[in-house]
């Protein structure tokens, strides 16, 4: 089982990105809660404060070609475009690596109260989950939307409480979030009002990754792989299970 952990890990994050035949390198399918990601022919990697960047042109031999100072508490790396979203115990730092893949500069952030922060985003909005522990130190429990169409400005255009969450994804109009025990599904074609259409019980999931019609959810003992049918949402099955 741990030869099969290692490939399924390296299957996420050197899976090709196939939209586009002729492009440059591949990207990774990156979870809410990772530290690294791949982009082309560069791996970022966010450690307590700062965010680094490898040059992968040679695999074989990856060469650090930046470090970037962002803040304290990093935890998180999403990567969306041309940006990157940072998440840290007390914000979302948001990086453009456009002009310069291997020089990432500086846009925005979105300070918040202390807590864990994964965080995902598509081309107008992101979303962050912030719940409290022993480790993040107190804090409600919620899930926060911005309005990222001035990425310059995010811009908090509402928040909803939330049991216990964790990590999430997006698919098209849906965003799934693990939520203590359940996977919970909403509807964000409306981003200031996000409706739960589907839960997926007794899951204690805690990130998730959505490759195609496949959802991987990632548990502290196993990873479960569910079917999803993006024009029904209620159409989901559990095709198997892995333990860890």
């Amino acid at each position: 089982m741990k030869k099969f952990s290692i490939l399924l890990l390296i299957f996420f994050l050197f899976g090709c990105n196939n939209d586009s035949a002729d492009k440059q390198g591949s990207d990774g399918k990156e979870g809410s809660t990772a530290t690294f990601i791949l982009k082309n022919n560069n791996m970022y990697v966010v450690d307590h404060s700062n965010l680094n960047v490898f040059s992968i042109n040679n695999p074989e031999n990856p060469v650090k070609v930046r470090t970037v100072e962002v803040g304290f508490d990093i935890e998180t790396l999403f990567s969306n475009g041309d940006y990157l979203f940072i998440g840290s115990r007390n914000g979302m730092f948001i990086y453009n690596i456009a002009a310069e893949p291997e020089n990432p500069k500086y846009v925005s952030k979105a300070l918040h109260l202390r807590a864990c922060d994964p965080v995902v985003a598509n081309g107008t909005h992101a979303f962050v989950t912030l719940h409290s522990n022993t480790v993040c130190g107190a804090a409600n429990n919620v899930l926060m939307v911005y309005d990222t169409t001035n990425i310059q400005q995010p811009k908090l255009i509402t928040q909803r409480d939330l049991a216990e969450p964790k990590g999430l994804a997006l698919n098209g109009n849906y965003l799934y979030i693990c939520d203590k025990n359940d996977i919970v599904i909403f509807d964000i074609s409306n981003p200031q009002n996000p409706n739960v259409v589907k839960t997926i019980a007794n899951v204690p999931a805690r990130d998730l990754i959505i490759d195609n019609n496949h959802l991987f959810a990632f548990t502290n003992s196993d990873v479960k792989q569910y079917s999803i049918d993006p024009a029904n949402i209620q159409n989901i099955s559990l095709i198997s299970s892995y333990t860890l």
